[in-house]
């Protein structure tokens, strides 16, 4: 991935070659933009005219109209009461979801990014678990949007300055009541230190042309070499997500002694088992949304690593955990209140559940 919002730190390369992205499709934008303005506005909307749950459960979710994902949240509600097997079945009905980077903005609501605010259709690896993490928590296609933009926005407030660009130290944080930071808990000490100086206010500059007086920010963070991931593997359970952690490894310099900047979160996915307890991830990555086990993936993502090495490219260094929360609902309530989720549109109106 190579998005901040997917998620790199903005020192990490050169603002034009990180954040080049593909042309909008001008007419999706407008197709959408009575859907979500009714969306964000007027509740729900689909609910009298709802095509029957049958009418799509045997298809994939990327395939889904509309109007058959909100049955389908509401019987999935209704027969599977446990939140981590809700993750998981519907991460993995979207299996096969084709792959596309840079893929949502903020549009009709403001065009600084004019992309629209959600895909059923296709799917990048922070899309497909937002995505997947807000039909989890919902029953309805209403519930869904806001829960979202909840999720993707800081505090809910939906606009391209407060979306949760860096996922270290945006949506990690952001997300507190939804997911909790468990790389240091890990048995075994073998968690390392990383650093970064996260500049939003270049990002912004750069990216969207928005001038904007943001304080420059140290962070330090923590992640597990991925030769230790067996370490996690008790720990982690359904539902839980993992953040791919990648860096330049200098030649010469001890992996421990290299994190001065160099090393960001780049990828992300969902936990799962398979029927014999092996760890799997669920990820969106190019071509399509696929599930594998972890040792697979690390097998595929340090394949080229001498390579990546002599010629200064990033590659795999380990990865962090964050633990989904047992009651997400219930910590949104302590901090939006009774009205939650709390989503606030540009200019300061507040979405309607």
């Amino acid at each position: 991935m190579n998005s901040p919002r997917h998620f790199p730190s903005a020192a990490s390369a050169p603002v034009a070659a990180v954040y080049d992205r593909r042309p909008a499709l001008i007419e999706r934008r407008y197709s959408l933009a009575l859907l979500l303005v009714a969306v964000f506005t007027a509740g729900p909307i689909f609910a009298a005219d709802a095509a029957p749950q049958s009418a799509a459960a045997d298809k994939p979710l990327y395939q889904f109209t509309e109007a058959e994902v909100g049955p389908y949240l509401d019987h999935l509600q209704a027969t599977e009461p446990d939140l981590r097997k809700r993750v998981v079945q519907l991460a993995r009905k979207n299996l096969g979801q084709p792959y596309e980077l840079y893929l949502l903005g903020e549009m009709p609501f403001e065009t600084y990014d004019p992309q629209p605010i959600y895909s059923l259709a296709k799917s990048d690896c922070l899309v497909f678990a937002e995505h997947t993490l807000a039909m989890a928590l919902s029953r309805d296609w209403s519930g869904f949007m806001l829960l979202l933009q909840r999720i993707r926005y800081r505090d809910g407030h939906l606009g391209v300055v407060t979306r949760n660009h860096f996922t270290e130290t945006d949506w990690n944080p952001s997300n507190r009541w939804l997911v909790r930071d468990i790389t240091g808990e890990i048995p075994g000490g073998k968690a390392v230190k990383f650093s970064e100086r996260i500049d939003r206010s270049k990002f912004l500059l750069g990216r969207y042309h928005l001038q904007t007086s943001i304080p420059v920010e140290d962070h330090t963070d923590n992640f597990l070499p991925y030769a230790d991931v067996a370490l996690a593997a008790p720990q982690l359970r359904d539902g839980d997500l993992i953040n791919v952690v990648r860096g330049i490894v200098k030649p010469g310099v001890p992996a421990n002694d290299i994190f001065g900047g160099s090393a960001w979160i780049g990828h992300v996915g969902l936990v799962a088992h398979g029927a014999d307890g092996s760890l799997h991830i669920i990820h969106s990555s190019d071509p399509q949304v696929r599930e594998e086990t972890i040792e697979s993936f690390i097998a595929r993502e340090t394949a080229h690593n001498a390579e990546r090495d002599a010629a200064g490219k990033p590659r795999l260094l380990g990865f962090k955990f964050l633990q989904l929360a047992a009651d997400p609902l219930a910590n949104l309530r302590q901090l939006d209140g009774p009205d939650f989720p709390h989503v606030t549109l540009p200019g300061g109106h507040a979405a309607k559940f």
